[in-house]
């Protein structure tokens, strides 16, 4: 996610100190991951340099003066450009897991037991995200219901890879 596309965005409510940008944005979407507080001013100096927001003025603190932030024309204009654009997808191509299992046929080690690990740590995480989604908020529910649908996927495709490690083994160390 960028960083600085989102402060632009949440920026259009209205200008923002450093402080109340970070308590908005880890609250929205980085309650998982929450930001540094050097991200965000070192993300709000660039969008300064890059005229992206403007200082909207300065307070006097305790600490160091405060600035608060506005987003200005070119600013709404590049998170309207963002927010217009696809992301790409990430078909996972080359995988780690993948490798790792090439890697443990190519050695003799047994995939199958990798592979059942593999599986019991989506399981597990899966049961962890079902909890959270059932006590969270309508924001924990769809960020959890994303997260699952990929670990289905990765469950599906660690299932068809059991069945062919057989094949898979013969294809390797041919």
């Amino acid at each position: 996610m960028s960083i600085g596309q989102t402060f632009l965005g949440l920026l259009e409510a209205g200008p923002r100190h450093g402080y109340d940008l970070k308590r908005a944005y880890d609250d929205r979407f980085g309650r998982d991951r929450p930001l540094h507080y050097g991200q965000v001013y070192a993300t709000l100096s660039r969008l300064l340099r890059n005229g992206l927001v403007e200082v909207d003025g300065i307070e006097p603190g305790e600490g160091p003066e405060r600035k608060r932030y506005a987003v200005t024309h070119a600013g709404v204009t590049d998170v309207q450009r963002w927010l217009a654009s696809p992301e790409k997808p990430d078909p996972y191509l080359q995988s780690t897991l993948y490798t790792k299992v090439v890697l443990a046929l190519v050695t003799g080690r047994p995939a199958s037991d990798l592979l059942d690990t593999q599986r019991a740590e989506h399981l597990r995480l899966m049961r962890e995200l079902t909890r959270r989604k059932s006590d969270g908020d309508l924001a924990d529910q769809l960020v959890c219901d994303h997260a699952l649908f990929h670990l289905e996927a990765d469950l599906r495709w660690l299932e068809l890879t059991a069945a062919r490690l057989d094949d898979l083994r013969r294809a390797v160390t041919a």
